[in-house]
């Protein structure tokens, strides 16, 4: 018995919810009594995993899996956790992850729950609890299968750190002909990536077009942080489909969120629900956005904004 993370890398690098996923894991496999395994891809260095609480590391080798594919990614950490007799298997909340997950579950003839929220109430029997109803909920869901398949929530747990060293052993899986493939990839480059931001700037059609976009990434660069819209923008051409968050989009799950001209549609902010602090910056006193926000500012955002990159980038000098 014991305890399979699936670690994500994006080129070679171990992703920030992967640490995340791995000290969650490691807290699991404490709980359980158990060892933490953490499986990888050929494209993983030897980068210390035993930081964020890695005890073991599976180093995943094939052809087949040199980009992403949802089929064989899941044959190949069902095998990884089949060869490590892992009664728990975890894995993230990123898109790839939700891709692959149901696969995964079948692999291993597996329960699945996405989407929890903290290490079990209870290990026998096994209960986990996760976010239901675009984040409105909580519900708590009883596992009864022999391996179980969890998908944890982003900025759910949070990264921990240990002394120590992790072993490394290597399987080459046995996969199955893949029914996807990747024909092309493109990769946009020197940006925060909204599923690994801590910091969102986000804003809508209160911008009033595309030209006045570089107040928002202006403000994003002062902050470290990724840049996002509301889906009206993104339909209008007025930003790409990639930077569009919200029900409809990307899930956002960052420390903070700043959502600027947007008047907060329901389906805007259930995407961004999970987001642990929202700031509005908006003309309309009255927009529903300031009813979800823990921080709000009535005002145009063609004044708010530059004033709040200047004190931003003062503050940023003084404590250089």
């Amino acid at each position: 018995m014991s305890v399979l993370v699936y670690a994500e890398s994006d080129q070679g690098i171990i992703k920030k919810i992967a640490q995340e996923l791995i000290s969650y894991g490691r807290a699991l496999a404490d709980q359980l009594g158990t060892t933490l395994y953490v499986a990888v891809m050929a494209d993983v260095g030897t980068q210390n995993l035993a930081q964020y609480g890695a005890q073991q590391i599976v180093h995943i080798e094939h052809e087949a899996l040199q980009s992403f594919s949802a089929d064989a990614f899941a044959q190949a950490i069902a095998q990884s956790a089949k060869s490590v007799a892992a009664e728990v298997v975890l894995v993230s909340s990123s898109a790839n992850s939700r891709y692959l997950a149901p696969m995964l579950a079948v692999g291993l003839d597996a329960a699945y729950v996405p989407n929890c929220t903290q290490l079990p109430l209870s290990t026998s029997p096994f209960q986990v609890t996760h976010s239901v109803y675009t984040n409105k909920a909580e519900a708590t869901t009883e596992m009864t299968s022999a391996v179980k398949l969890i998908g944890l929530a982003k900025n759910a747990f949070g990264v921990s750190h240990f002394e120590g060293t992790a072993q490394t052993t290597s399987l080459t899986p046995d996969l199955n002909p893949s029914k996807c493939h990747v024909s092309a990839t493109d990769r946009a480059t020197d940006k925060v990536m909204i599923a690994d931001a801590e910091i969102v700037v986000s804003a809508g059609r209160g911008l009033k077009g595309p030209e006045n976009w570089h107040l928002i990434e202006d403000l994003a660069e002062v902050l470290g942080a990724a840049t996002a819209c509301s889906k009206p923008v993104s339909d209008l051409g007025w930003r790409p489909h990639s930077e569009h968050v919200g029900q409809t989009g990307k899930p956002v799950a960052s420390n903070l969120y700043i959502a600027i001209g947007i008047s907060g549609a329901i389906q805007h902010l259930a995407g961004i629900n999970s987001s642990k602090v929202k700031v509005v910056i908006n003309t309309d006193p009255e927009a529903p956005f300031f009813k979800a926000a823990d921080y709000g500012i009535v005002g145009d955002a063609f004044d708010v904004v530059p004033e709040l990159i200047e004190k931003l980038k003062q503050f940023k000098t003084l404590n250089a």
